[in-house]
């Protein structure tokens, strides 16, 4: 009896083994199935981090059903922000649009892929008078998506046509209470500076002196200081005159026939927002594919229509209608151009210098 039970024990041993042995395999075999569906998934998804409401939705539906890919679409609100998040690892991005100044801080800190220019099929579309700027000499990591201006919005029923050409114009005293200003320290610290003809860059710390000195002086003249809420003051007639981008004033100019957009003479600013491949990147290969199908002239003129921004696309622009693609404030010609700057990276100790200069201004503004 005693061998009989002998026998019994090591069978359900055997059993015991054999059994833990196919759960183990089991889980082994559903972990990898698992791995293998989460590297399918990465495989055919692409995560781009940009701008709120900078493209055409229908653009990344098309997309995704052109192509198989899924698009994860995040957004940030300021440079800064996005350079902190792509900084600190942890997350990733395949395709981000970063403003120029900001595409030389994240050279600098090696946050960049290089391009492969034998993966970019659509080159020959691109503006060459738009290449090659000073903040990514030859494009080697980065490829316009939109650029612009920085200029003035006026209604014409309490501004008639001239009165604004410069933008020491915006100092007239008939204007009192009535210029709006976007709440940006380099783009107002910008016009300070362009108002005395210096180099809106400026590192001269007397040259940034005189610049605020200019500010407070038109102080008596600024109703508010305020961000993107700037578009449905002039939209509804709420004020007359206001700094703001070549883009935001073509999304106000559809919506009231009264408002116009003048790009000041003289210095000023050109922006570009650009696309890059920080080095978070897990899908190489859905980046390059978006850089391609972004830069089809149908697909660039349909996302320049959406969002009002000028189009780095040659053949987008002859796509657009004649009003706009004509119109020299929104695609200024090249003598114009030259006479633009591009904010280059001033350094930590000349930004806050900037954002310090800035802050003093805004706090006369609510004495």
């Amino acid at each position: 009896m005693k061998r009989i039970f002998w026998f019994m024990g090591i069978i359900l041993a055997v059993v015991g083994l054999l059994f833990g042995v196919k759960v183990g395999l089991d889980w082994q075999s559903s972990q990898q199935q698992a791995a293998a569906r989460q590297s399918k998934n990465q495989d055919q998804t692409l995560t781009i981090f940009n701008w709120g409401d900078y493209i055409d939705p229908a653009l990344i539906h098309e997309f995704e059903q052109k192509t198989g890919y899924h698009v994860d679409y995040e957004t940030f609100d300021s440079n800064e922000a996005m350079f902190t998040k792509i900084k600190q690892g942890g997350t990733r991005y395949d395709l981000a649009i970063p403003s120029d100044y900001m595409i030389q801080k994240m050279r600098a800190a090696n946050l960049l892929e290089p391009l492969d220019y034998h993966e970019l099929t659509e080159l020959q579309e691109y503006n060459p008078e738009l290449m090659n700027q000073p903040f990514d000499p030859g494009n080697r990591y980065s490829l316009p998506y939109f650029w612009g201006t920085l200029g003035i919005v006026y209604n014409d029923q309490d501004v008639s046509v001239g009165e604004l050409k410069t933008w020491n114009d915006l100092w007239n005293p008939k204007w009192h209470q009535s210029v709006m200003l976007y709440d940006s320290a380099r783009d107002v610290m910008g016009v300070g500076l362009a108002s005395n003809d210096d180099d809106i860059n400026s590192a001269n710390m007397s040259e940034l002196l005189a610049a605020k000195g200019r500010l407070d002086a038109l102080m008596p003249n600024v109703k508010a200081i305020v961000g993107d809420e700037i578009k449905m003051y002039m939209v509804q007639n709420e004020a007359k005159i206001a700094v703001d981008f070549s883009g935001d004033a073509q999304q106000m100019l559809a919506q009231n026939s009264h408002l116009h957009y003048v790009l000041p003479q003289g210095r000023g600013n050109i922006w570009f927002d650009n696309m890059v491949i920080p080095k978070t990147v897990r899908n190489k290969k859905a980046a390059y594919a978006f850089m391609n199908f972004m830069a089809d002239p149908e697909h660039a003129a349909k996302n320049a229509e959406y969002t009002g921004y000028s189009t780095p696309n040659v053949g987008a622009k002859q796509l657009l209608p004649a009003v706009v693609k004509n119109n020299p404030d929104f695609y200024p010609n090249q003598q114009t151009l030259k006479k633009l700057t591009v904010y280059q990276d001033l350094g930590l100790d000349w930004t806050t210098t900037y954002n310090d200069l800035y802050l003093e201004f805004k706090m006369n503004n609510h004495r």
